[in-house]
């Protein structure tokens, strides 16, 4: 038996399917808050519970060598932009008015854009709006208008309005909200989107989320637990809209973390304690999750060692979506997405890294007041300006220097291929007036 299938209703599927294909692919870029790589089950946790995030991973590609700046804002500067702080960073708190980001170039390629969550790069001495940034809807806490809570009864800015939120609401649920909506929306009006999320957890304070079975809980630890395992589920209501809206074969999703995990809380991975080293350059205040997840297009179950930087994202999604490349002077971003897709890509042989969060403090002898500092690495070896290089695998918390006269020839040659890698870019911050620097850095 013969089925026969009427020429008008082929020729409308050959055009479904051709249409389908010639979509603008969507972007769904999460940014979670001070959480480092081993607070994921899907990076080898017993400890802490990440299922969404696990079954994007499993489905999609996981790398194991991203690595970001390690303390909030100058993570947004470099990711926001494409190109590392050295270039473009002026102060905490700010993102430098006039600098293009991400958001300039889809939009100005027809996406609508959103972000929703947590901004900090706006303050009474100076900084850029969501606006100015190139996001046409926002969703956000730590702008001038907002006070500090962020959690239980949150003070937040929607498009350049105080938010009037009901009682005992929650302000990652409301951020999430916002995002659903705004992706509904794009599907109704079929509006390609760039939807970014720096989400507000899990930064302290540690406080009992809305599955918490206590939500009187004091206790740091159980409540971080807690968060990480809702910041997770926040992540899922964002992909059940996405499939919902019949929108999930058409968005790159891609996961990472501002910077490592909050110094103060201790977690159990691979049976050893390993405490959170947010605010330093050692490897666990750098080393984030990088989960990326397109259905058809990612093959899955795919982990990549390859390095990774923070100003790599911007190139990368624009390679993604088959935007022509942005010009940006000082970029020093390389798109991954070749290796998303299970090629071998250009991979990086070192990252540059540049730390100098509060240019103007007083003193610099903490983690958060920390001396202007550079350093390369590669997949091994860590090479600081003042010339201390460590092995990241053997000594992961860098608490002796290698000794170069004794070392390897191999060593030295990473040596030298670190310093190759420094002396390429400046001494100084080209935005930070060092005139005007006066902290003395006293070390611990």
């Amino acid at each position: 038996m013969k089925l026969l299938i009427p020429t008008l209703t082929i020729l409308a599927m050959l055009t479904s399917v051709v249409t389908a294909a010639d979509k603008p692919v969507n972007i769904l870029l999460i940014m979670a808050d001070d959480v480092g790589f081993e607070c994921f089950s899907s990076y080898g946790s017993k400890e802490y519970s990440t299922p969404r995030l696990d079954a994007l991973a499993e489905a999609g590609i996981r790398f194991e060598n991203c690595h970001s700046t390690p303390v909030c804002t100058p993570s947004r500067v470099n990711l926001l932009s494409g190109k590392s702080n050295i270039f473009n960073y002026e102060d905490f708190g700010i993102y430098p008015k006039g600098e293009p980001t991400f958001a300039h170039h889809f939009k100005q390629s027809g996406y609508a854009t959103a972000v929703s969550g947590k901004w900090q790069l706006l303050t009474e001495a100076g900084g850029t709006r969501p606006q100015e940034a190139g996001f046409d809807a926002y969703c956000l806490w730590n702008t001038p208008l907002t006070t500090r809570e962020r959690y239980w009864n949150p003070s937040l800015e929607k498009d350049g309005a105080f938010m009037d939120l009901p009682d005992d609401s929650y302000g990652p649920d409301v951020c999430t909200d916002f995002l659903a909506d705004f992706i509904k929306s794009c599907a109704e009006t079929d509006t390609p989107f760039l939807a970014y999320y720096p989400m507000i957890l899990v930064h302290d304070p540690f406080l009992p989320t809305p599955n918490s079975k206590d939500r009187d809980e004091t206790g740091d630890k159980k409540n971080f637990v807690d968060m990480v395992n809702y910041m997770d589920t926040l992540v899922g209501r964002l992909v059940d809209t996405l499939e919902a809206n019949g929108l999930r074969d058409n968005t790159l999703i891609v996961f990472t973390a501002d910077n490592g995990t909050n110094k103060n809380i201790v977690s159990e991975f691979k049976g050893q304690p390993l405490p959170g080293g947010k605010g330093f350059t050692r490897d666990h205040g750098t080393h984030v999750p990088l989960i990326a997840n397109w259905p058809g297009h990612i093959p899955v179950n795919q982990v990549n060692r390859d390095l990774v930087a923070f100003s790599d994202f911007f190139p990368t999604m624009v390679e993604a979506t088959g935007l022509p490349p942005k010009d940006i002077t000082d970029a020093d971003g390389r798109s991954f997405w070749p290796q998303c897709l299970g090629e071998r890509g250009d991979p990086r042989e070192w990252i540059y890294g540049y730390y100098f969060p509060h240019p103007y403090a007083k003193k610099f002898n903490d983690s958060n007041n920390h001396p202007e500092v550079r350093y390369a690495r590669d997949q091994r070896y860590k090479l600081y300006d003042n010339g201390a290089l460590y092995d990241t695998q053997i000594d992961v918390m860098e608490r002796e220097a290698i000794d170069l006269e004794r070392a390897a020839p191999a060593v030295k040659q990473a040596q030298q291929k670190l310093q190759a890698a420094l002396d390429s870019y400046p001494r100084q911050g080209a935005q930070i007036d060092h005139s005007k620097v006066r902290g003395v850095y006293q070390p611990k």
